[in-house]
């Protein structure tokens, strides 16, 4: 089990990065625009240098969602393997089975 202020603050990250998604998108949007002038350009990035670190998608890490582990995350299902495993056995992920031979 991860400590608890570890997944706290991933989920204070995903909460800023909701926040200001449009906000960043729309000024890298004017700084990457190389049709418009380059003072222009030059400002767009200093006000997305202004916003919050912690605002930036690749800030954010992938946890567990029932343990908050960070490390063997299944993408497609959210959890660790560990998880995984222990909720196969247990057989409460419908279709999976141990496997043997």
């Amino acid at each position: 089990m991860a400590k608890v202020s570890m997944v706290e603050r991933e989920k204070k990250r995903q909460r800023l990065v909701k926040r200001y998604a449009a906000k960043r998108a729309k000024l890298k949007a004017i700084a990457r625009n190389p049709d418009l002038p380059m003072e222009e350009r030059f400002k767009a990035q200093l006000k997305l240098a202004e916003l919050p670190r912690n605002s930036s998608a690749t800030r954010l890490h992938n946890r567990c969602e029932l343990t908050g582990r960070p490390r063997a995350y299944y993408r497609k299902l959210r959890m660790s393997r560990i998880m995984l495993r222990e909720l196969a056995s247990r057989g409460q992920i419908p279709g999976m089975v141990k496997s043997s031979w």
